[in-house]
This record gives structure tokens, sequence and C-alpha cells, in this order.
């Protein structure tokens, strides 16, 4: 071996003894994965043996698998924990080096309000935990901007959080997804009322029902539908026309960018039932309906969802009537004939009567005999004695009468 080589291998031999001498516990190293065991893993760092990363020293974390903490080839950073060279055995941390840098780092993410990624490690009563360098707890309250009742199929999934909380000291880190969509919920909710115009129809999704109406999803903003627009018929409750989940075509009623609210009409965006009246209806068809309102002068049937037309009370019955009441009530099923439709006013005349045939007259009285047949004239006798009535007619003495009065008007 020629000299040069002899001092290069020496100077080799030297940092080798120096790496030696200069590792103690402690000390931060640098290395790479080289072997994953299920409870631990290998690092190769350059000394002259590997050292070892028990899987509790992993992660800040619980990991079932070392296979989940760390990847062959993945560069760390780590702690020396425990140094035996006779054994040739050295104990190393990555969770500690991991933890004193995220502190740093996480103060740094609060103050700028920086959005990063985070991967569930494990579901726990109230919430979601995560490795970032140090245990990370993500409330339930705080995943979605929605109630969930159940949080077990998201460990593995990558959420968008921020910070929401540190405290160093009592080792807590709170982390927010919800703090996220909120501001691109808002963010996004002002793109689209700025756009979005009265009239406009648009296709949405129910997310949600209350007992008032139904909110309905058009885009990244809701909106609501409230229970009088969800259909031309009464609607009790929404859950009676609609579902979460329910595709659905609504029609913008009113804009209010200031409060940031949208009013829809689910029914505005659908033929009303006026429109198809004139092609389903004609003058005198005989059609059933439903009564829907009784009063004093008549009824109100439904022949159609959402098309009422009035019978008159002369046009209730063949026999006259005080009130609708006395042979009518509402929810009664009808037969009914249309007088007169006029679509463009909304308005159907009806009637019950022309249904039926009316009934027959009852016949007339005969005309009764007299008691007694007439007698002749020359036989029928007044009580005074001055009057008689016979074929010669009627006839009394005047002079008997009236002689003496009479007798003053010759002159």
């Amino acid at each position: 071996m020629s000299e040069e080589n002899v001092q290069v291998e020496a100077v080799e031999n030297q940092a080798d003894l120096d790496n030696i001498v200069s590792i103690k516990k402690g000390d931060t190293v640098k290395g790479t994965i080289v072997k994953i065991e299920d409870n631990q893993a290998i690092v190769s760092f350059g000394y002259k043996y590997d050292g070892i990363i028990p899987i509790r020293e992993l992660s800040s974390v619980q990991v079932d698998n070392a296979a989940d903490a760390v990847q062959i080839g993945q560069e760390v950073e780590c702690r020396v924990v425990t140094i035996d060279d006779q054994n040739e055995k050295m104990v190393l941390s990555k969770r500690q080096i991991d933890s004193e840098n995220a502190w740093e780092q996480l103060q740094a993410k609060l103050d700028s309000g920086e959005v990063f990624e985070v991967v569930v490690a494990d579901v726990v009563k109230g919430g979601l935990v995560a490795d970032v360098g140090t245990r990370g707890f993500i409330p339930a309250s705080m995943v979605e901007r929605h109630f969930v009742e159940d949080f077990s199929d998201y460990k593995g999934k990558t959420l968008r959080v921020k910070v929401k909380e540190l405290d160093r000291e009592n080792n807590k880190v709170i982390l927010s997804q919800k703090d996220v969509l909120d501001q691109e919920f808002e963010a996004n909710k002002s793109n689209i009322i700025a756009n979005i115009q009265e009239g406009q129809e648009i296709d949405g999704t129910v997310q949600r029902l209350t007992q008032f109406g139904a909110f309905v999803d058009i885009g990244g903003v809701d909106g609501l539908v409230h229970v009088s627009e969800l259909a031309w018929t009464h609607v009790e409750k929404p859950a009676d026309v609609v579902q979460e989940g329910q595709s659905v075509r609504v029609k913008v009623l009113k804009v209010d960018p200031a409060n940031g609210k949208i009013s829809l009409s689910i029914k505005a965006a659908q033929p009303g039932p006026w429109d198809t009246a004139a092609g389903q209806f004609n003058i005198g068809d005989i059609v059933t309906g439903t009564v829907k309102r009784l009063v004093n002068f008549g009824a109100f049937v439904e022949i159609a969802a959402g098309v009422e037309g009035l019978v008159h009370i002369s046009q209730i019955a063949h026999r006259h009537i005080g009130t609708p009441h006395e042979v009518l009530k509402e929810g009664q099923s009808v037969q009914v004939k249309i007088l007169d439709l006029n679509v463009a006013e909304k308005r159907v005349s009806l009637s019950i009567k022309e249904t039926e045939e009316a009934p027959a007259e009852a016949p007339k009285a005969e005309k009764q005999p007299r008691s007694s047949a007439r007698a002749p004239r020359e036989e029928i006798k007044l009580n005074n004695p001055n009057v008689s009535l016979s074929n010669e007619g009627m006839s009394f003495s005047l002079a008997e009468k009236f002689g003496d009065k009479l007798s003053k008007f010759k002159n």
C-alpha cells in the first residue's frame, strides 16, 4: 500500500473515530430509514451500527404499525435516547425532535392563519387526532360545517385545517377544519350573491329541512325555500315533498347581499296548475272535485291541484237552501259541471245541480166541486125582503125605500 493510501485510510479512520466519540445521549442525528419492522424502524446515519426507533418514539400519536409512521428511504431527524456501544445498540426518538420543531412551526401557522393538511391518525371520543409533530386534536364540532353523527370512516382521511389554539405548557394543540370551510364558504357565497339575479332558475341540492322550509345548495351557497314555495298545493311539512340530498330546480325570488340571504322557490320553477288548466278542462265538462271551503254565498271546490272553482249557492241544489252547510261539508267529493273557465283571471264557475236530474214536479191538486149545486136564481132569496134574485133580475121598490127622499129633488 502506498504512503498516500495509508494517509487517506488514516484520515477516514480518524473521521470514524470522531463520529464515535462525538455521539452521545441527547444528541441529534440525521439518517435514513433502511428497514421497517412491526414495532420499530431501523435508521442508518453513518455510524458503525444502525439506530433503532421504537414504535412509541416514531410519532406523537398512537400508531398500530411502524409503517403507519415512516417509509423506507425517508430521511428523519432523531434524538439519541440511549447508546450502548458494547452491545451495538442505540435507541433513537423521532417523536422528541418532531415535537420540539412542531411548536415553533405551529405558532407560526397560528399567527399567519395558514391552512395545511393533516392525516387523521385516530378517531377518539369527542373528535379526531392528527400527528402535527405533537398530538393535534380536532373537536367534533370543528370537523365539518354540518353535524356528523359517526366519524368512524374519517381515520386515514386528509383534512385541511388551521391552528385554533396552542398551549405548550399543557401540550395542547387544537385544530379546526370547520374554520377553513367557513372561510371558503363565505368567500364563495359573496361571489355567488354578487352574480346571482332575481328571476334566475338554478339547479340545486336539498341540504337540510326545517319546520319552515328547506335549505338548498345552489353551487356552494344555501338559499331558503319557504314551506309556502315548495309546491303549488298546501304543504304541512317540507319532508312531505322533498328529501335531503334531492336534486331540485329553483327560481331565485329575492337576493339580500347585505344579510347574505337568498330566497328561492321550487314551485315557481314548475308549471303552475293554471298553466295546464286550459288544456285540461273545457266548459261543459263534468269532473270530480273536493269541497275545500264553505262560505255563505257558496262552496269552493278543487278540481285539480291548485285549481279551485266556485259553486254559487244557487248552483248547489235544485231546491232552495239557506246556506251551503245544509248539503255540503269540507272534504266531501262532489261531481261538478264547468260553467265558465277564465285561465287568465284564474277563475272557474261550477255547478253541482247541473250534474243531477231535477226532481219531478208534484202533480197539481184537482179542483174540488163545491159542496152544493148552485140553486136557480129565482130560488135564491136574501134576508132583505126588499131584494130578490130572479130571471127578471134584481128589483125592489125604490119608491117604497127612497120615495120620500126623492120627492125633494122633483122641484
